[in-house]
Parts: structure tokens; sequence; C-alpha cells
């Protein structure tokens, strides 16, 4: 009983004393309270008076009665409430004398009824009060919402998005809802390339022919046979190692094949790849060897105009596009360096002779080609660091724009920088000139780019099929354009938006909100804070009460720090939607996360040793979770999806979710969480509960027309087959590395294959692998 009982005094302290300040924070009392009668019957046991244990008793009961009342029987949400109570109630009951002195029985079987009645009822109780997912009748009726310029993937995967439409959809049906459940591994190609920190492969192949290509974490592009796996060939950039910026991948490599030359000419089918020290690079798609042609003797320096930078700052990540014989590329710049960082500047280069066709600069819009000497593109612009899609027929390009450097902070933005960032802006591919904008953010201070790769169709209007643009955000809205004139074929609404911050005038009045779809979850209360224990709940509560939060859109402060949800990491990331148009649905997974941010004056920077790469003063990667922003008067200090000190997302799961919209009437047909706790826990460590958890997930998901949706992504490291029509999950396979990669197939010889690339994911934890793993049905092999 003493070991207990300093046991209770201890954790009461531990509750009280911040339980103290949470009050003052006018949160709630409970754990002050509680703490304080912990305190107390630690005392008593010590003493070694049974009343100590009893009220614990009383205190248990309080707890559950709280519990309840601030989460219902929300089993993930009970767990910070009641683990640590239920482990004392449990040493309580034990520590209960079964009898008095004079030989009589004492209250024991109390302290075991209260135990096995919470036990059981709880077992019982939280299975059944789990809120059904609706799973509702598609209004569609089932049909081709496509044209001769959107035709989906089938037998091949032929760009990064699937079809020319990237809708990450393949008409092949091969596999089923009721064979789905046989798939095996028939392959695995290992690309040979060993992990370093900062790099992960978020690759998605592509197949022409009977041969599959892709690219490894440097970006070297290997063929390998579709049927066997086996490697054709392995072309390597040979980039330099200092050219590594952090957060570096390669999610995708794009194929041209020249009409104007005869099939078996050198290089009249190339790849075509960008590199980690911004170059783009031009293969033999049959041998490797580079195109002679292409550039010079091969390569296209994407630094030319762009002025002398740190090795590592401007990078590509993404898979190029190719419209009409012209390669559009954008380029990833490093996120929070300064606010006059490299260019976001777009360019289009001839796909046989690497010339350059033109260049998009916002604020220069004279400059078409290379700037003359002595000048630059403009610094600073927003980039798109994602991948576009093109319209051959419309001869337009679609850009996914992300925001201006120096993401958090707005005043010294140039009105082109605010016409263009967070937004769909469509370029005429013959002239590099934009013929159409449409914005998703008013000046945008949350790191809210449009970071999806859009997704084209036709879509199904009172006037009939309108050749239309589909594209998810980061704040979880879902946008249907028409994509001949940028405008929305569905309602929009300009709702309120919060203001004040370090830029009160800046603030936008009002922010546009889609109607049509959207995957954003209420606003979160102190109640929704969570942990694996009440003390690190605790915690997460006082970081809650002690912030800034006005919903969505809360100004960036310096004074306290400021909740942002969805955070900067989604709603949707770069993995895109999948729309299956023969279905007539939309299947989105996306990430509800909060980011806790505060921006730091510059002085408390420079002190602190927080410095952008290319300053004198610069040593080693700042210090935590700081960007320096230079240039401007802060830096920020962001924690993407807001992890306590032992490494648990302070909001209550789930994490991840995955839903299914009607394509119609944007209408959720059934939203579940994605992903099981059973590879996830505190400091790092695997709970190895198989219970439904929903997770944080990168990478998209593939759909095919016999109804599957395919998605990878989660931090469980499974790939997963999901009916489309009910969203249950059919198969699961568990993968060697992170598959933060979107899936993709393809059919050869008769026999179509599923491909995922597990290449993990050092943001996520994932284990690193290099494997591409081939599935098919085991009849077929």
């Amino acid at each position: 009983m003493l070991g207990f009982g300093v046991l209770l005094i201890l954790t009461g302290a531990v509750l009280a004393i911040p339980g103290f300040k949470l009050v003052r924070l006018s949160g709630s009392p409970y754990y002050l309270v509680m703490g304080v009668v912990w305190i107390v019957a630690g005392l008593l046991a010590v003493l070694r008076r049974a009343i100590g244990l009893y009220l614990y008793l009383l205190s248990f009961i309080a707890t559950l009665v709280w519990s309840l009342w601030e989460s219902g029987l929300d089993g993930w949400a009970l767990v910070p409430r009641l683990d640590l109570s239920l482990l004392f109630l449990i040493i309580t009951v034990v520590l209960m004398p079964a009898r008095r002195t004079d030989g009589s029985r004492a209250y024991r079987r109390y302290g075991v009824g209260l135990l096995v009645v919470t036990v059981v009822g709880l077992a019982i109780a939280i299975p059944l009060a789990q809120k059904p997912y609706p799973v509702e009748a598609a209004t569609t009726p089932v049909g081709n919402y496509f044209d001769n310029v959107t035709t989906p993937a089938a037998q091949d995967w032929p760009t990064y998005g699937g079809g020319q439409g990237a809708q990450r959809f393949s008409a092949l049906t091969q596999i089923t809802p009721q064979n789905v459940s046989q798939l095996k591994r028939v392959w695995v190609y290992h690309t040979g390339e060993a992990h370093t920190p900062n790099f992960g492969n978020e690759l998605t192949p592509i197949k022409i022919g009977d041969v599959v290509y892709g690219c490894t974490i440097r970006h070297k592009v290997f063929a390998i046979d579709a049927a066997t796996g086996k490697q054709k060939w392995m072309f390597d950039p040979k980039t330099p190692a200092e050219s590594s910026p952090p957060n570096s991948a390669c999610r995708g490599v794009a194929y041209y094949e020249n009409p104007a030359v005869p099939a078996d000419q050198a290089c009249s089918q190339r790849i075509i790849v960008g590199t980690l020290d911004a170059k783009l690079a031009a293969v033999d798609a049959r041998t490797g060897e580079l195109c002679q042609d292409f550039g010079h003797h091969g390569f296209v320096d994407l630094m030319d105009g762009m002025g002398k930078w740190p090795a590592g700052i401007v990078s590509v990540t993404a898979a190029p596009t190719v419209v009409k014989g012209v390669v559009v590329t954008g380029q990833q710049v490093m996120d929070g360096q300064l606010r006059h960082a490299p260019s976001g500047v777009v360019r289009g280069y001839d796909a046989v002779t690497g010339q350059l066709r033109f260049a998009w600069d916002m604020e220069q819009p004279d400059i078409t080609t290379t700037p003359p000497p002595g000048k630059t593109y403009s610094l600073g612009t927003p980039n798109m660091w994602s991948t576009a899609v093109a319209d051959e027929k419309l001869g337009l390009v679609y850009l996914p724009m992300a925001n201006s450097a120096g993401d958090y902070y707005s005043s010294t933005r140039t009105p082109e920088e605010r016409k263009y960032s967070s937004s769909i802006t469509a370029l005429d591919v013959t002239t590099g000139k934009p013929r159409w904008v449409y914005q998703f953010v008013h000046n945008d201070v949350w790191d809210y780019d449009t970071p999806a790769q859009p997704s084209l169709v036709d879509f199904p209007t009172d006037k009939g099929l309108v050749p239309a643009l589909i594209e998810t955000t980061k704040q979880g809205d879902l946008w249907v354009l028409d994509r001949r004139t940028g405008q929305p074929l569905h309602k929009v609404e300009e709702q309120p938006a919060p203001q004040g911050g370090v830029e009160p005038e800046e603030r936008a009045k009002t922010q546009p909100r889609s109607l049509y779809s959207h995957t954003q979850k209420p606003d979160l209360t102190e109640k929704m804070m969570w942990g694996v224990s009440p003390i690190d709940q605790l915690v997460c509560r006082i970081q809650y009460r002690e912030a800034n939060y006005q919903g969505i859109f809360t100004p960036p402060s310096a004074d306290k720090p400021w909740i942002e949800y969805p955070g900067n990491n989604g709603g949707s990331d770069w993995g895109s939607i999948s729309v299956d148009v023969h279905n007539g649905v939309i299947i989105s997974n996306y990430n509800d996360l909060p980011s806790y941010s505060r921006l730091v004056p510059r002085a408390k920077d420079d002190e602190m040793g927080v410095f952008w790469l290319g300053d004198p003063r610069y040593k080693t990667p700042p210090p935590g979770r700081n960007r320096p922003q230079a240039g401007l008067p802060y830096g920020q200090d962001v924690n993407t999806g807001w992890v306590s000190n032992i490494g648990v997302i302070c909001k209550q799961p789930p994490f991840g979710m995955i839903k299914a919209i009607d394509l119609a009437t944007g209408k959720t047909l059934w939203d579940r969480p994605l992903g099981t706790a059973e590879r996830n826990g505190p400091w790092g460590l695997h709970s190895m509960l198989p219970l439904q958890i929903g997770l944080p997930n990168n990478g998209g998901v593939l759909t095919t027309q016999s109804g599957l949706a395919f998605v990878g992504a989660t931090t469980d490291d499974y790939l997963r087959a999901i009916d489309v029509k009910t969203g249950k999950t059919l198969w699961k396979d568990e993968l060697p590395a992170g598959g933060q990669a979107t899936p993709m197939t393809y059919e050869v010889n008769g026999q179509q294959f599923l491909l995922i690339m597990a290449g993990g994911h050092h943001g996520m934890m994932t284990p690193e692998g290099d494997e591409v793993i081939a599935y098919a049905l085991p009849d077929k092999v």
C-alpha cells in the first residue's frame, strides 16, 4: 500500500500542478480536482488507511462519469481519460482488504464489481455506440464521364496520373471485389539505392507497351519488364551529393513519342525526368541512353535565368507534363528559407530539342524566354512544385500553384503574387500566357498551396456534359471548374474569415468555400485534445488554451501560438483524388490534422541561430521545427500534425480518412477512418493493436472500373483494396516499407498487375525501402 500511495501522490501532483494552470486558462477543472483527490488518497494509503483506497474508488466513479460526459462512448477518445485510472483501479482492488479485523467481509467485492462492470460494460457498449458510416446509393447513372481528351488508363498507364485526364482510374476489370482477396505478390524489383536521411520515394511508375518506367530516390531512371520485374536498363543523371534538398522525393517520369520520326530511330520514344540539381534529362525509352538532341547532350539546365543559389535549394521532384510536344515543368523551392527565394517561373521546353518554348513569369510577362544577361526571373513568386495536367484539344495546361515564398507573412507581396498564389492557373501551351486563374485562398498565409494534380472529367450538368477540372485542397474543399473558362460548376460561398494576427490590415474579410463537397470537420474544442494518458492529454489541453484559435483561417500570431486546422499537410496533399469516371464516384483519402505554429521575431531567430541556407552564418539546419523566412520580420516555428512531446498527435482520432463522393452531386456516399493502430504509438513504439483508428497518410488512391479502390499512403504500411460502393476493406497486404505513393495498374499478356512503390517516408517516420512490388491473381500467373 505504501508504494501505491506514493504513486498516487506523484501522479496527483503531476495532474494538479498543470491542472491549476489549465483552470487559469479557463479550461477543464477536472485535472486539478482529481489531482488533489489522488494526493489525499495517496497520503491516506501511505498511512495505511483503507479509506484512501475507498476514496480512490469514488474518484474513479467520478472520472468514469466525467469521461462519458465529455466523449460519450468514443473508444479512442476514452483511452487517455480512463487507461491510467483503470490501471490504478486494478491495483486498488488488489490492495483492498477482503476482511475486517473482526473477520466480517470488507468492501473488496464492491471494487471487484465496479472493475468488472466497467470493463465488460465498455467492451460491449463502445462497439455498439460507434457511429455508422453512411453508405448511400449514388445518384449518378453508370456512364463514361470522359471523352477522347481524357480517356482513362487501361492496358497501359502512360502518365503519372494514369490516363491523359489524370484521373488515377483504370478501365481494367480482371481484379474484382469478388476475387481481390486472392491477390498475391508476383515479383519485387529492388532499385538498389541506399537510403539516406531526408529522402523518400513517392513514385507512381508509368507503363508503356511491355515496359514499366520509374525513378529512384536520387532520380536515376529505370526500365523493367512489366511481366517479370526484371531490369532492362538504368540511367544515372549523376546528381552531386550536395544537391539533395531536405524532404526530397521522386514522384514520377514522363513519356513522349515523336510522331515525326520512324519508330525504330533512337530516341523516337523517350523518358523525361527532373533531377535534384534542377535539370531535365531525356533518355531513349528502349536503351536508357541520353538523347543527345535534347538540350545540351541530353540535359536542360533549369537554373538558367534563375541566378546563383546554394545547391539543393531548387530541385524537381514531380513528373513533368507533356502536351502538344511541349514539356511543362515547375520546380520545388525549399520551403521557409527566405522571402526573395528562387523564382516560381513555369517553363515549357520542346520535347525533342529541349529548346525553351515559353517561360511564364507572372511579374515579368514580357520575358517569355531566358532573361537577358544581368537579370533573373522574378524572385519569391509562387511556384508549381507538383504536377500539372493538360487538355490537348484546348491546348491548355493546368497548373496547381503554391504560395509566395515566406508562406506565413504577406505584406511584401506584389499584386501578381496575390492573384496567382494558391490557385489553378490555365496556360495556353502555345504562348505560355495565362488563359484564366481561379484562386482557392485569398492572400494565403497558411501554406494552403495547391498541391494536388487536377483531374479532368466531363461533368454532368443540367445542360449536358461540360469539360471540367476537379481539384482538391489542403483546406478540405473539393472544386469543380469549367476547364475552358475556370468558372465553378457548383455554388461557391464567400464566408466571413477571422481577423487580427500580426498583419490585421492584410487579412481578407472573407474566404471562398466550395459548397460541392468538403472533408473539413467541425472546429476543434478542448474536449477533442488527446494523448495516451491523462498527463499528455492535459499538456495538449494547455497548449490548446494557450493558442489563438478562431476556426479555419485563424491568422498567424507572434504573441502566442496559433492553431491551423486543417493543417498545412491537409486535407489533401500531393496524392490527389481518384475519379471513377465509369461509376461516377470520386474517392479521396485525406488527413484530419491540425498544425500548431508561432511566428518568431527576427531577432529571436538570429539569437537561436536560425539562418537560411545561403547565409554566411548558416552552419547546420535550424534547431527544432524553425523556418527562418529570411527577409521578413518573422521566422516560423511549426509543429506540423501537432505532436506532443511523446510523439502522439494532440487531436483525438481519426487522423486520416477515405471518402466516396457522388460525382454528379458532390454528395458523400461514405466516409471512413483509414488505417489501424498496430504500427503506431508513443516514442515510435508499435502498439500492435489491429484496431481501426484512421492514420496520417500521404499518397493517392487508384480506382478501377470493377469497383475497387487501392490505397497505401498510411503509416501502418499496408496496401488496401476497398469496395467503392461500401467503403469496406476487402484485402490488404503488409508492405516491407512505407507505401507513401499512389498505386497503379496495367495489363500485359492478358494479365492485370497492381504496382506500388514501398519506399518509406522520412517525415512520416515509416520504414525505408527500395521495393517496387507487383501483385496479380494467382490463376493468371
